[in-house]
């Protein structure tokens, strides 16, 4: 039990000394983390930074190989390659002056997922672990109207649901409503929210001001990414970005969105915590993906499910 003046979340982190935040899906996943990391930093913690890559991380040379499908990717990784948020991070971290190494997980199964965190935990001594998402599809159980893209993040959270002896995991979700694009229904979000929290796993919901050092900061390194990979940009953390400065509706920073109508909006800038185990036992279907090696078979073990399964009807907003 904690006070109401209190955030549940660092709360929960209070007493562990040395944290890793990881995005889930992929991508651009671990900027989503990142005020929560350098408020952790901030604290004095010591925070290590990973992310579920989209990166052709193959070509990295050996030594940028910390464990079997752990590499540790810094400033100066693969400078070849264009696209590689995880070392357009380490950059902005470098230029900044925080510790800028970020590990980079390749698209594996859950087992190989589950050994490369195994591996990364017993190496940095890791006490605490928070998973973030960028949006709301992690949070999708199984039998919702849609589930978005629910491969990676699934993937995530049952590799570390198995991993009993960190005392402390955590999810983080921000950006709610980006994953619309994607078939979610955020009715539907809402509600497994509301069940997590009978379920005593909903930690609440906080905002990241931009008049806070991190939420500046954050906005420096999303600016710092977008200048960096002008062809992908980061939607979601565009979204997220452009929520936090204030801006509202259908808001324009890059144009792979031109033929889409944002509707970016102060519910965006909150983060929403969870309990990682609570969130995972109310997945209908991290059994069946339990022993895949390779992301494809997640992906057909999750179409398989949707076939068996009667699908909750997407609900209206009412407000």
């Amino acid at each position: 039990m904690t006070s109401l003046h209190s955030n549940p979340l660092f709360s929960r982190l209070a007493e562990a000394e040395r944290i890793l935040v990881s995005g889930a899906g992929g991508g651009f996943d671990i900027y989503s983390g990142l005020p929560l990391a350098l408020s952790l930093l901030h604290q004095g913690k010591q925070v290590y930074l990973a992310n579920l890559s989209f990166s052709a991380l193959g070509g990295l040379p050996i030594e940028d190989w910390a464990a079997p499908d752990l590499a540790a990717v810094t400033p100066d990784s693969a400078l070849h390659q264009s696209y590689f948020p995880e070392r357009t991070l380490a950059q902005w971290l470098h230029r900044h002056q925080y510790p800028s190494t970020v590990y980079a997980f390749p698209q594996t199964g859950v087992r190989p997922l589950r050994a490369a965190y195994q591996a990364l935990i017993e190496l940095h001594r890791i006490d605490a672990v928070v998973l973030v998402d960028g949006g709301t599809d992690i949070l999708m159980r199984g039998d919702e109207a849609g589930l978005g893209t629910p491969e990676e993040d699934l993937a995530s959270v049952a590799a570390l649901s198995a991993l009993d002896d960190i005392p402390t995991r955590l999810v983080a979700a921000v950006g709610f409503g980006v994953d619309a694009y994607h078939g979610v229904n955020h009715t539907q979000v809402l509600e497994n929210i509301a069940a997590l929290e009978r379920d005593g796993a909903y930690l609440g919901a906080f905002s990241i001001p931009r008049a806070t050092r991190e939420g500046a900061l954050y906005l420096d390194a999303v600016a710092h990414a977008q200048h960096h990979t002008p062809q992908r940009p980061s939607i979601v953390n565009g979204s997220i970005a452009a929520a936090v400065r204030g801006s509202f509706g259908d808001v324009r920073f890059t144009d792979r969105t031109r033929d889409s109508e944002l509707f970016v909006n102060p519910l965006m800038s909150l983060y929403f915590a969870f309990d990682l185990p609570g969130l995972a036992a109310r997945c209908l279907y991290l059994d069946r993906i339990e022993d895949t090696h390779l992301m494809r078979q997640i992906h057909s073990r999750i179409a398989e499910f949707r076939e068996s399964v009667v699908t909750r009807p997407p609900r209206r907003f009412p407000h």
